[in-house]
């Protein structure tokens, strides 16, 4: 007689489906602070001419409000890795909110440019913390099943804020004087402050150890360095600056080399100010060399449209935030949609198609001229905003939850670093080629309309050709997954079903 055997049941409990309330309470919070500080960003564009007028200062005065933010930034970053391992989260919250705070005050209040500059390093500093802080505690606090449609919110954040804040600045300028723009925001962030003060509790173990000074130094002149180099070109091609952009994008090269040597030294014994192990993991360093295309077409792509609508089209800067702001909306719709599917399905689902409908509205605009309609230009946007919407909350997912947790923040750092240098090498890149073709055709007896069209498309065609190269890695991306002794695998979206992870 055959005896039958039966399996034993499983009876692990089965993983929650919704995140507890106090989880979602301290996440919401960030995600409102984040969004505050994103939007302070993006306003500053569209009213710097206004500034420049009411302060009477030159237009490479003026770019200083925008440098010194980007290069405080790129100072600042880098450095909360350390910052998020050493100390707790509400501590961390509260001088990045308190900093914000005292800056945005202070543009309020400024007097003359050189305080109106300070504001913006002040602004910048408690920014910087912020998306880091963000990522490395959604990370800490949401299982992985739920981190898709989480990331998503993060989405919403990166995308509205940038799309409603040249509408919102616009609208501002148009009844009120510019210091209304900081007046406005204040409140907000004081709220924010309040309420976190109270509410923000703390999710993550600091680990007590010195911080490496020398590192904080040679970091502040590669990145500062690379960002201002990488800066300069834009406006070396329009002689807005005396320095030659070569000698600080050297002197940053070279100290990133200096960087990078001594944080692989120090990791050995865990004290890296940014732990460069990150990038073992093959995951990671897939999804940030994606997430450095992309970011590198979308800065070009803000940089180049609102010179083309107004310059081309003849559009008011009211018009073109309104041209702009639904893609921009519909980036912020998908998120919660693309983390469900994320969640589900993995991320090559998204990334693959993200990838195509950014390549094909970039090739779209290559066609861009002095009789384009400007639905084209809206339908364009429109792809770009889906391919995006599509492809960034799993490329965030995917890349963090690749290390092992005691490297979030040190991911999250290194996320917002190379945005930052996207950011930078996409506003050089897209302008250093329109200026250059627009000379040229200039030269050749174009009229002024024509040859900014033409070195728009130029500049377009370049991005295009970029993006060829992130639709290819785009295949190589894949889901990981958590196993058994805590270290992070990569597993094939084939291997997910339905109802969660499992490790084929």
């Amino acid at each position: 007689m055959t005896e039958s055997t039966t399996a034993p049941a499983d009876t692990r409990p089965a993983p929650p489906e919704r995140l507890q309330p106090e989880t979602r309470l301290v996440i919401s919070l960030l995600l409102v602070s984040s969004f505050v500080v994103i939007l302070n960003e993006t306003i500053m564009g569209v009213a710097l001419p206004r500034v420049m007028e009411s302060l009477a200062i030159g237009a490479s005065a003026g770019q200083w409000l925008t440098t010194a933010f980007m290069l405080t930034m790129a100072v600042v970053i880098p450095v909360t890795g350390f910052l998020l391992q050493r100390y707790n989260t509400r501590p961390i919250f509260m001088a990045a909110m308190s900093l914000f705070s005292t800056g945005t005050l202070l543009c309020a209040i400024a007097p003359g440019f050189s305080f109106l500059v300070l504001g913006r390093v002040v602004q910048a500093s408690g920014t910087a913390i912020m998306m880091p802080l963000l990522m490395t505690t959604i990370m800490t606090l949401v299982p992985a099943h739920l981190r898709g449609r989480t990331m998503g919110n993060i989405g919403i954040v990166m995308s509205v804020a940038p799309a409603i804040g040249p509408t919102v600045s616009g609208l501002i300028l148009s009844v009120l004087d510019w210091r209304w723009m900081f007046w406005l925001v204040l409140p907000i962030a004081l709220l924010s402050l309040g309420l976190g003060a109270v509410r923000v509790r703390n999710v993550s173990s600091p680990r007590k150890h010195a911080i490496d000074v020398p590192s904080v130094l040679v970091s502040a002149v590669a990145f500062g360095g690379l960002i201002y180099g990488l800066s300069a070109f834009g406006a070396a091609v329009q002689g807005g600056t005396a320095v030659n952009p070569w000698i600080p994008l050297a002197v940053g090269t070279g100290a990133l080399v200096v960087f990078v040597l001594r944080q692989r030294s120090l990791q050995r014994t865990d004290n890296a100010l940014l732990d460069l192990r990150t990038f073992s993991a093959r995951m990671f360093t897939v999804g940030v060399s994606l997430m450095f295309l992309f970011m590198l077409a979308l800065f070009g792509t803000i940089i180049l449209l609102p010179i083309y609508t107004q310059d081309v089209l003849g559009l008011t800067p009211l018009g073109t935030g309104l041209l702009l702001l639904p893609g921009g909306l519909l980036m912020g719709l998908l998120g919660p949609v693309v983390g469900r599917v994320y969640d589900r399905r993995g991320p090559r689902v998204l990334v693959i198609p993200g990838a195509f409908a950014v390549s094909g509205a970039l090739w779209s605009l290559t066609q861009l001229d002095q009789g384009t309609p400007s639905l084209m230009v809206l339908g364009s946007h429109l792809v770009l905003s889906l391919g995006l919407g599509l492809m960034f909350t799993p490329l965030f997912t995917t890349s963090l939850g690749a290390v092992r947790p005691e490297l979030y923040s040190h991911a999250s750092a290194l996320v917002g670093t190379v945005q930052q240098l996207a950011g930078a090498a996409g506003t050089s890149l897209f302008v250093v080629v329109m200026v250059t073709r627009a000379a040229s055709l200039t030269s050749g007896g174009a009229s002024e309309v024509a040859a900014t069209a033409g070195g728009i498309r130029a500049a377009f065609l370049c991005g295009a050709v970029l993006s060829l190269f992130a639709v290819v890695a785009a295949f190589f991306v894949r889901r990981p997954a958590e196993v058994d002794d805590g270290a992070p695998a990569e597993v094939d979206d084939k291997a997910v079903e339905d109802d969660g992870i499992r490790v084929a």
